[in-house]
């Protein structure tokens, strides 16, 4: 559902595709989420775990670690 009062622009980028450093909360802490993520991903390709990475660098090192372990495909 859509908010009348605001304009929807169906060509906009969603924040699943904004690259992480356009993001507003980019130099935020990760979430919650993507900590657990990150530790599985990390776990799975043998590679050290950093639990002090920003929203925008944990999104970029879980791309990279999918990509790694072929998940996320």
């Amino acid at each position: 559902m859509t908010n009348p009062k605001v304009p929807h622009d169906d060509n906009a980028p969603s924040n699943l595709q904004k690259d992480p450093e356009d993001w507003v909360t980019k130099d935020e802490p990760m979430t919650d989420a993507q900590k657990s993520y990150l530790k599985t991903l990390t776990e799975e390709a043998g590679e050290p775990f950093d639990d002090t990475l920003t929203k925008a660098e944990a999104a970029e090192r879980i791309e990279a670690l999918q990509a790694k372990t072929g998940r996320g495909q």
